[in-house]
């Protein structure tokens, strides 16, 4: 099981070249390691199952979190190139895709956030982060996310599933938020509906959420 992970929001003018290189060396270079050590000797047993705890933004990109959603898009990325390979050799290969979980990691990044130095970006895009994204994300803490128990038992169920799946997500209220891209292969659907969510009915969204 893959689950070593450190997250990342913000303006991008106000986060530096050396985090984006050490969150990606995190998220997406410490699962590749694990797998080149693992993947061999399963290989060779013919047999082994490699769970790896992704995220719903490794199908959607979230507005301010563009590093961390890069790297669980690279994480994706990889697993799906790697799982037919795998299969060769009977050994399965499972995302566990958790939207929001309320956890330390979480609270961290949150905390980080409100603490920074936003003086690297323009006014307007400080207060967007400050006055929209991060009101915003707490409601949808409040009222979407998930204990970490909830998503251990997810994963438990994906470990002794007889036949695992590739993606398993932990929340159905975000399978809409990810069918959208496929919907609309343009792209345009998903754009405008985030939007929309971000900048015209943001209001609308906190009330439906609490």
């Amino acid at each position: 099981v893959s689950n070593a992970g450190v997250g990342m929001a913000g303006p991008l003018e106000c986060q530096s070249l050396a985090a984006m290189q050490s969150l990606m060396d995190t998220n997406f270079f410490g699962l590749v390691r694990l797998v080149k050590e693992v993947l061999p000797d399963m290989k060779r047993r013919r047999g082994g199952h490699i769970v790896v705890i992704s995220s719903i933004m490794g199908l959607q990109g979230i507005v301010f979190n563009d590093i961390y959603a890069a790297s669980k898009f690279a994480v994706e990325g990889f697993c799906e190139s790697l799982v037919v390979q795998a299969l060769r050799f009977n050994v399965a290969i499972s995302l566990v895709e958790p939207g929001p979980v309320m956890t330390e990691f979480e609270a961290k990044v949150y905390e980080e956030a409100e603490r920074a130095d936003y003086s690297r970006t323009d006014p307007e895009t400080a207060d967007i982060f400050t006055n929209l994204y991060l009101k915003n994300s707490k409601d949808v803490f409040a009222s979407l996310g998930q204990t970490p128990e909830d998503i251990a038992e997810h994963t438990l169920r994906v470990i002794e599933a007889a036949r695992p799946p590739f993606r398993h997500q932990t929340n159905v209220a975000y399978t809409p938020m990810a069918a959208l891209k496929h919907a609309d292969p343009s792209g345009a659907l998903m754009t405008d509906t985030f939007y929309k969510l971000v900048f015209k009915y943001d209001a609308v969204l906190r009330l439906s959420l609490r």
